[in-house]
């Protein structure tokens, strides 16, 4: 699933994102970016960032 799709269907995520100081948010490239990219493009541990990406879809926090 691309990012901005992530963040669409669950607002929570989007804090996820700003607190990894992601700037998937607003950007063009969202659209097209899955998370594994995205997390890559930002040398970012994509295990961590699941971790807290799943729990904002889960609505634990």
């Amino acid at each position: 699933m691309v990012v901005d799709e992530i963040m669409r269907r669950w607002p929570a995520t989007v804090a996820v994102l700003l607190r990894y100081r992601m700037l998937c948010v607003g950007c063009p490239i969202g659209t097209f970016h899955t998370v594994a990219e995205a997390c890559r493009e930002h040398q970012i541990d994509e295990r961590d960032f699941l971790v807290e990406l799943e729990s904002a879809v889960r609505g634990d926090r």
